[in-house]
C-alpha cells in the first residue's frame, strides 16, 4: 500500500543506535593491556560483508593484525591527530592492541571510496558495541607498509583501522556556522569533538 512504512523503528531502537553514534568516536589513548583478538577482529570483517557495495563489486580485503609484535611494528607508520599538532601520537602502554589494514583489490575495482567510507564506519560501530573504540588513521606510510606486509602492488592500501579498549574520555561539542571544527584537549585531558547541528546540515534551495 502506497504510504505504508515497512519495518518501522521503534523509538527505543532508535535511541540506541543513536547512542551508539554518539559513543563511536575516534579514539587515539587505549589500555594496552587489554587485547582484541582474532576472533573479536573476524566479528568486525563480519559486519564489513555485509554491507552495500557500489555494483555489489566487494573489493574491499583486510588485513588484520593482533599479535604484539606486528602491532609493534605497525604503529611508527602512522600519524596520529592532525590538530594536536604537539602530540606525537599514544605513548607506551596506550597504544592500540589490534589493527585492520583496508585495501582495495584493483583487479577488481579501481575505486572503492564509497564501499571503504561506509565499511570504515561500520567497522567502528560494531567496535563500539562490542565494548572496544577505534580510530580510522589515514596518515599512512604506505610504501614501507607495503614492504613490511608483503602487500602486492594488485592492492592499494586506503586506510588503517586501529583498535582497542578505549582509555580516553571523549565528548561532542555542539557548534554553530562558523565556530571551529578543530578538536582539542582541555586542561582535564578530556577530549572534545566539535560538531554541526542537524539544522545548518539540512539545506533548501526551493
Amino acid at each position: 500500500m502506497a504510504g505504508k512504512e515497512l519495518n518501522p523503528l521503534r523509538e527505543s531502537d532508535g535511541m540506541q543506535f543513536r547512542d551508539l553514534v554518539s559513543r563511536s568516536r575516534s579514539c587515539r589513548r587505549f589500555d594496552a593491556e587489554v587485547p582484541v583478538g582474532e576472533e573479536a577482529v573476524g566479528n568486525l570483517v563480519e559486519i564489513a560483508c555485509c554491507l552495500p557495495s557500489a555494483r555489489n563489486l566487494q573489493p574491499l580485503r583486510y588485513i588484520a593484525l593482533t599479535a604484539r609484535a606486528e602491532c609493534d611494528a605497525l604503529f611508527p607508520l602512522l600519524g596520529w591527530a592532525g590538530y594536536l599538532e604537539e602530540w606525537p601520537g599514544p605513548e607506551e602502554g596506550e597504544r592500540p592492541t589490534a589493527y585492520l589494514v583496508m585495501l582495495n583489490d584493483t583487479s577488481i575495482a579501481e575505486d572503492s571510496s564509497c564501499d571503504s567510507g561506509i565499511a570504515a564506519g561500520a567497522i567502528l560501530l560494531g567496535a563500539t558495541a562490542a565494548g572496544y573504540g577505534g580510530c580510522i588513521v589515514g596518515s599512512v606510510q604506505k610504501d614501507a607498509l607495503r614492504r613490511q606486509l608483503r602487500i602486492p602492488r594488485q592492492y592499494e592500501i586506503l586506510m588503517v583501522i586501529a583498535l582497542g579498549k578505549p582509555a580516553e574520555t571523549i565528548v561532542i561539542d555542539r557548534i554553530g556556522e562558523g565556530e571551529s571544527i578543530r578538536y582539542y584537549r582541555d586542561r582535564n585531558d578530556i577530549h572534545h569533538v566539535p560538531k554541526r547541528e542537524a539544522a545548518d546540515l539540512l539545506l533548501r534551495f526551493h
